[in-house]
């Protein structure tokens, strides 16, 4: 029998005779599984070949002479074979003796199954644990002398102790959970709590040891395949399992015979360590998560409760993951710091230690091509807005913002610019660091730009994205989502990438593709909340509330849609159509006998138009409605931009006889200063003001209604949504209300279905 190995990187086919017992072992078990021979003897008989067969391979492993070492390299073709010596001969002897007690092992194993048929019922759990105990040392002394075995680092001691304390919990929590409930025989918890560690030990070795000794990985891998066999045999036993159920043990048994004879064999070939060979990659994360939670599933589906030492066990599962994660991290982080120094120091070498401050940034090709080289960092967009955009473009001032991008970051950083007005920073630190260089960046591109003629100013919003585990094109994608969200939020700013900011500003491109033409398509919508008299609570006007039906985004509210129609220029569009619809639904109600006032919301931009008192006339005249019943409101936060703009634009809608109002009013000093200038009639005010104020002093709105009836002001409080609230305002003094608490806001149908419940009721 040969004992040399083929060549590393070639794949052989297995034995002849490995390939013939297995089949007469698959053949022995479906037997086993018909009936037709009894489990224990089908399992002794479809192991039995094969424990044969690989304790003839040990034994002849274990007596074979050393072989002859390599030919020498003398000329002379008649060289004596001599005996290997030093620390060759030793080797081969550790390897003999490893040989010989692995044949023991198996020899072990096979007995075991062997005397099950002739044992007594009552006898056979004694012999499965006689069998364990006996083959279980053996495999250990065996495994720790393989040859070439190397002393671990501490880390890498750390890594390997991680992955076992991950997969063996996992393992034992598989065992715990799927013994049947009821008491557990003692013989059976220890069988699947020593089974599960000492599988996760053996399998965590072999798949380290897989590509640097293959041999030992080899020998691993059929100890546990048949310590796993002896370990399900003893708990398969303790609960007086059928006969039929024992045929599990039977393919793991002989799989770990012969699996454990080739790896002897390789190992006595004289196979060498693998010096620098990675370890095998394996799902260090998903096998003890998939194996807890396939076991949780099982023990859900067929018990449907956890006791609390079996949540305890499972919950432990997490400990050693989320540490094996921390060490990926801080293994990535190293590689990370390596590559640096070592491009540090090649460009030291080529004299190219740092790019020239004038050096032209790369381009987006060069900028990916460096992003696919970096392990770990970030990316920072740049974009630059000035006050004169064109003068972005010149090239005095494009040569400064290079300048000045170069200087502030670091040595091994690139620059690359992506479009006129953009620039990328690709840098080595870490997110925090990161956000302080897009910081140093906008201030050092505050400062005045010189340019013939004059200084540019340049403003920027900057973009941060991290680099860690992302493709180019994503990471691109996502520092410019960021750099979107900065110059959303007024510029000059940093702002991070995330999922979540991600989701808005893909909610915002939709909005800003769908928004146009709405009006056209007929996507708007009004409803209608009632203002009612607090005293009687009759209803004595209502408000218009805009809703957008898009047929893609679902209703949208004003507080999204404003703010998307204000940066498209599409306010004065939606306010026409408001106002138009608003009449249109007041005229309707007067026809009808109702006495009631229409409010429309309307923002100090829309009044700003010129002609927005002339288009208020006109829809008034339209609609034949009076003009004493028609409210325009305008919220308080925003009328100090625009004060006197406001003033003029409400003065000519009283000219009217339109009636107008304040809302959103928050009694603060300056609310309070400038109401005075303002032309209004109605005061609203939300439900905050109602509460009892700080110090045991009255609510604040008794101040306000006060305030209002020395103005000649009228108000309503709004967002009411409890009886307290409704009472709190009427003690005050307010006339008018609305909110949940009094009717919610419906559609014109609806609306006018519960006016008819209440009688006619002028203002």
């Amino acid at each position: 029998m040969p004992v040399t190995h083929p060549a590393a990187g070639t794949r052989r086919r297995p034995p002849l005779p490995d390939l013939a017992v297995s089949l007469a072992g698959a053949l022995f078990v479906l037997a086993g599984a018909a009936g037709l021979v009894p489990g224990p003897a089908a399992v002794a008989l479809a192991v039995a070949g094969g424990c044969a067969l690989a304790c003839v391979r040990l034994a002849w492993l274990a007596g074979v002479p050393p072989a002859p070492p390599d030919p020498p390299t003398s000329p002379e073709p008649s060289a004596p074979a001599t005996p290997p010596t030093g620390r060759r001969a030793r080797r081969v002897a550790l390897s003999r003796r490893v040989a010989g007690i692995l044949d023991v092992a198996v020899l072990a194993a096979g007995l075991t199954v062997a005397v099950l048929p002739l044992s007594e019922p009552a006898h056979r759990l004694p012999v499965a644990l006689a069998g364990l105990a006996v083959t279980a040392p053996l495999y250990a002394v065996a495994l720790l002398r393989l040859p070439g075995r190397s002393r671990l680092s501490a880390r890498e001691r750390l890594r390997r102790g991680v992955d076992v304390a991950g997969l063996g919990v996992s393992l034992v929590f598989a065992g715990w959970v799927l013994l049947p409930p009821g008491p557990v025989p003692p013989a059976a918890r220890a069988a699947s709590v020593g089974g599960g560690l000492a599988l996760a030990v053996l399998l965590v070795a072999a798949l380290a040891e897989r590509r640097r000794r293959p041999g030992a990985a080899r020998c691993h891998a059929g100890a546990a395949a048949t310590l796993g066999g002896l370990a399900l045999l003893v708990v398969l036993l303790a609960y007086a399992a059928p006969d039929r159920a024992v045929l599990a043990v039977a393919p793991l048994l002989l799989a770990g015979a012969l699996v454990t004879a080739a790896g002897a064999r390789r190992t006595a070939a004289g196979e060498r360590p693998r010096t620098g060979a990675a370890p095998a990659p394996w799902p260090g994360l998903t096998a003890p998560a998939g194996i807890a939670a396939l076991a949780a599933g099982q023990h859900l589906w067929t018990v449907g409760e956890f006791t609390a030492p079996a949540i305890a066990l499972g919950l432990s599962v997490i400990p050693p993951m989320v540490v094996r994660e921390v060490l990926a991290a801080a293994d990535q982080r190293r590689r990370a710091e390596r590559l640096a120094a070592s491009e540090a120091r090649l460009r030291h070498l080529v004299g190219d230690d740092r790019p020239p401050a004038d050096a032209a940034p790369v381009d987006r090709a060069g900028l990916v091509r460096a992003l696919d080289r970096r392990a770990g960092g970030a990316l920072l967009v740049v974009d630059l807005h000035g006050a004169d955009e064109a003068a972005v473009l010149d090239a005095p001032v494009l040569a400064e913002v290079v300048h000045r991008l170069r200087a502030g970051a670091g040595p091994h950083d690139v620059v690359a610019r992506l479009t006129d007005t953009e620039f990328a920073v690709l840098t080595d630190v870490g997110p925090v660091p990161a956000y302080a260089l897009g910081t140093r960046l906008l201030v050092a591109l505050a400062e005045p730009c010189p340019r013939p003629g004059g200084a540019s100013r340049i403003r920027a919003s900057v973009g941060l994205a991290e680099t860690t585990g992302g493709e180019p094109e994503d990471v691109l994608r996502q520092a410019d989502l960021a750099r979107r969200r900065a110059v959303q939020l007024g510029r000059d700013r940093v702002e991070w990438y995330d999922a979540y900011l991600e989701e808005q500003l893909v909610r915002r491109l939709d909005l800003e593709r769908e928004l146009p033409g709405a009006v056209a398509r007929g996507e708007l919508d009004l409803v209608y909340q009632p203002v009612l008299a607090l005293a009687g609570r009759l209803p004595v006007g209502t408000e218009a509330l805009l809703r957008w039906r898009s047929p893609v985004l679902g209703t949208v509210l004003p507080e999204e849609l404003l703010p998307v129609a204000a940066d498209l220029d599409l306010l004065g569009e939606l306010g026409r159509w408001v106002l138009d619809r608003a009449c249109r639904q007041l005229a309707d109600w007067s026809d009808g006998g109702r006495e009631l006032w229409m409010a429309v919301n309307v923002t100090p931009r829309e009044l700003a138009a010129p002609d927005f008192v002339a288009r208020t006339a006109t829809a008034l005249a339209a609609y034949d409605v009076p003009p004493e019943r028609l409210v325009v409101e305008v919220a308080e936060p925003a009328v100090a931009a625009e004060l006197s703009t406001v003033v003029a634009r409400l003065a000519g809608l009283r000219s009217l006889g339109v009636r107008t109002a304040l809302d959103d009013f928050r009694a603060e000093h300056a609310s309070l200063a400038q109401l005075r200038r303002l032309p209004i009639d109605l005061l609203k005010v939300g439900p905050h003001l109602v509460g009892p104020g700080a110090d045991g002093q009255r609510p604040l709105i008794d101040v306000v209604a006060n305030l209002g009836d020395r103005l000649g002001l009228e108000v309503v409080v709004e967002g009411l949504e409890s009886d307290a609230q409704v009472a709190g305002a009427r003690r005050a003094g307010c006339h008018y209300g609305q909110g949940f608490a009094l009717a919610r806001p419906a559609p014109a149908e609806r609306v006018e279905a519960w006016f008819e419940e209440f009688p006619s009721t002028p203002r």
